[in-house]
């Protein structure tokens, strides 16, 4: 139910099936451990938008957007997730990023543009914040329209058609009761909320503090993250059978992606 720090693209997502007495209340469908299917996630097309010129890097599609110095000092910016930036030029096709958020890294990431210039690729580390483990991620984004002059080759527009991720960002359980649901993940992510639309704590994410739920169906909920009272995405969840469908709406970057989990 994470979602990719999806920081360029910044998601973060464990069940022993029980026997239920007929005293009992039934097991919800969205109840076990899920595995995402990334492969068969349908991404949005909306392209990230970033250059480099003049020792400046200019994050455009940003909300907000920001311009910092490109030369791998920690930048301040304001109304994102983390709050510094640095950015450094590695050669004529690559530059490197690093995030942080209080001092504390949250994500490393290099992009490398191919020979042609008509390809990204960003391969990206990030550290969740209660816990040990590590999240890789490698994306793939092909270019949207020109590309442009007089700026670094990595600048454009790129539009993501692939992403790879470690298994501890695909992984999740659900738990419900009556009136709420529980989630958890291998990364220290995890929550327990009521159906009643209440703000409750999220723990162990970046991106947002507190989610809210709406059981829309017995087999669908409704999930708003917000962020210090701002809404970051919206999550509906969805389960038929084995499979588990998450349309994941983005209100900060105005994307919406659909991707699929199995039940383990």
């Amino acid at each position: 139910m994470r979602k990719t720090q999806r920081y360029f693209g910044s998601a973060l997502l464990f069940a022993a099936a029980l026997a239920v007495s007929a005293a009992s209340p039934a097991q919800s469908p969205l109840d076990g451990t899920w595995h995402e299917n990334i492969a068969s996630a349908k991404l949005s097309p909306k392209p990230n938008v970033f250059y480099i010129s003049q020792d400046w890097y200019h994050c455009v599609s940003c909300n907000p957007s920001f311009d910092v110095k490109a030369d791998g000092t920690d930048q301040p910016v304001t109304g994102q997730a983390y709050d510094t930036v640095s950015v450094k030029v590695v050669d004529d096709k690559s530059i490197a990023t690093v995030v942080k958020k209080a001092g504390k890294v949250m994500s490393e990431q290099t992009r490398t543009v191919s020979a042609d210039g008509k390809t990204l690729t960003v391969k990206t580390t990030s550290h969740p914040p209660n816990s040990d483990q590590i999240v890789t991620a490698e994306t793939t984004a092909k270019l949207v329209g020109i590309a442009p002059l007089g700026v670094h080759a990595t600048s454009g527009s790129w539009q993501i058609t692939k992403i790879k991720e470690s298994d501890n960002a695909l992984t999740f359980t659900l738990k419900s009761s009556a009136d709420g649901l529980e989630y958890s993940d291998p990364t220290g992510e995890g929550y327990s909320a009521k159906f009643d639309g209440t703000d409750a704590a999220v723990n162990g994410a970046y991106g947002y503090n507190t989610v809210s739920l709406k059981k829309v169906k017995p087999n669908t909920v409704e999930a708003t993250y917000k962020r210090d009272s701002t809404i970051v995405e919206v999550v509906t969840l969805t389960a038929s059978g084995s499979t588990l469908t998450r349309v994941v709406d983005n209100k900060i970057t105005g994307r919406t992606s659909t991707y699929t989990a199995t039940k383990k």
